[in-house]
């Protein structure tokens, strides 16, 4: 299962994540859509954090990180929220919206 973005095919996991990160915005909206999301001000706020950890360390944080570093860009915002934002999980769903390749392993950083 392959996303196709500007005419072109990406290659995907069989969980449907990207193999390779893909940051363009068309991508984010592709994604979104297939996983019946409709993206919000604080969906782009979510994949933008998700993107920069991602270029700073080579990888995404775990749940727990993810809601600390998420405190500065999204006042307030705790885990309710972010299962509203991303129902099937925000540390992996908020991933594969992002156009970034699936979280490896429950421990993050």
């Amino acid at each position: 299962m392959g996303y196709v973005v500007n005419g072109s095919e990406l290659d995907t996991d069989e969980q449907g994540f990207l193999v390779e990160a893909d940051f363009s915005d068309e991508v984010v909206k592709v994604i979104a859509a297939a996983e019946q999301i409709e993206l919000t001000e604080d969906h782009w706020k979510v994949v933008a954090y998700l993107r920069d950890e991602f270029r700073e360390h080579g990888h995404t944080p775990n749940f727990r990180n993810m809601l600390k570093g998420l405190a500065e860009v999204l006042p307030g915002c705790d885990s309710k929220a972010l299962y509203d934002l991303f129902p099937v999980g925000p540390a992996k769903q908020g991933c594969k919206v992002a156009g970034l390749p699936q979280p490896l392993g429950k421990g993050g950083y």
